[in-house]
Formats: structure tokens, C-alpha cells, sequence
């Protein structure tokens, strides 16, 4: 499989497998898995000449090699482990939570954050990240220098609320009361760290 060939099978996935089966016709279950062989059947339909080459083994290989491990194959079956947008009933590890998680957010925000809390905004879930530095560039897509908030997850766990491990870094909460959340410390090292590498790439 070429970049080019993986890199479209992969934004389309993306379409499929966290936002929109029905626009391939494609049925997920409610813990948001689809059949390979239906999607493969449902792509080529849709463009024969693009995706002749499509075979199982290649959804099985985007899964393995993703390094923010987004994507999940068992057996015959397909789905996206975070970001959906369709709701689905979440069937990933809950134990061994890390006791901090960290979450993004423009600075003008932050304030209102801290009073009420974090809810998903265009998600089914909040997605927090394991470390400072993951959340410092998860932000950085969005803001050019982004507040992080760290969460205690470690209260919120033993408060009874529920954190999935979805991705390598990526965990998800349906929401994060503001008593569980502090602001990160700009001259935080890691955080700093993080910045370093922005100036080198600019």
C-alpha cells in the first residue's frame, strides 16, 4: 500500500468508522463496529478504479501501525477507538487510569472552563490526554499557545465517574466537573519543552 493509497483509505475510514456509516450505507453496531468486508464492498462500489487494490490485510495494517492508535480490528470487524460523532456505547478498558489527564483549550475559554467544566463540543466525548507534553500538541493544532487544564482523575475515579483508555494517549470522559480541574503552569518544563519544538519548527 503506497502513502497515497494509505492516506486516502484512512481519511475515508475517518468518515466511516467515527462520523458518517450512512453515507456508504454502511450498519454500525453500538459499540461503533462495522464488517471489513462491507466496507471494502461499499468503497469499491463507490469508486471501483481507486480502491481495486483493497483487501483486508490493509485494514488491518492501518490499525497496527497508527501511532495514536485510533483505529481497532478484531476478527472481521472495524471501528474507531475515539472522536466520534455518532453515539455509540463505549466498550473500552476503564482500569489503570492514570490519577492526572490533561485537556487543551484556547486561553479566552479557560475561565469558563474552570466555572462549569468540560463537556464535549462536537464530540460523544471529552478526550483528555496522558501527558502534558500530548495535550500541549493536541492544542497546538487549534491555539498558537493553548492553556492546558490538568484534571484529577484520580478523584473523579473514586467519585464513581467513568474514564475509558480509547488511544495511545487518548482517554475520554462524558464530562469533567470543574472541581476536578486546575490550570498548568505556563513555565511548567514539559510545557516549555513543547514550545521548544514549536520555535525549531517555525
Amino acid at each position: 500500500m503506497r502513502t497515497g493509497e494509505r492516506d486516502s483509505l484512512a481519511r475515508q475510514l475517518a468518515l466511516v468508522l467515527r462520523h458518517a456509516p450512512e453515507k456508504f450505507n454502511l450498519e454500525m453496531d453500538i459499540n461503533g463496529w462495522i464488517d471489513v468486508k462491507d466496507i471494502i464492498r461499499q468503497f469499491k462500489g463507490a469508486n471501483e478504479r481507486r480502491y481495486h487494490w483493497l483487501r483486508p490485510h490493509h485494514f488491518r495494517a492501518i490499525s497496527e501501525t497508527d501511532p495514536k492508535g485510533r483505529y481497532e480490528v478484531r476478527g472481521n470487524m472495524m471501528r474507531a477507538t475515539y472522536a466520534h460523532t455518532v453515539e455509540i456505547e463505549l466498550d473500552l478498558p476503564t482500569d489503570n487510569i492514570p490519577d492526572a489527564l490533561y485537556y487543551p483549550c484556547s486561553p479566552d475559554e479557560c475561565d469558563n472552563l474552570l466555572e462549569l467544566g468540560v463537556s464535549p463540543s462536537g464530540r460523544s466525548h471529552v478526550h483528555l490526554s496522558a501527558n502534558i507534553r500530548s495535550a500541549a500538541e493536541a492544542g497546538h493544532m487549534h491555539h498558537t499557545l493553548p492553556t492546558l487544564l490538568e484534571v484529577d482523575t484520580a478523584r473523579m475515579v473514586a467519585a464513581g465517574d467513568t474514564i475509558w483508555h480509547a488511544g495511545v494517549t487518548v482517554y475520554l470522559a462524558d464530562n469533567v466537573p470543574a472541581t476536578y480541574i486546575s490550570v498548568v503552569p505556563n513555565d511548567h518544563p514539559e510545557y516549555e519543552l513543547a514550545r521548544v519544538h514549536w520555535d525549531e519548527e517555525e
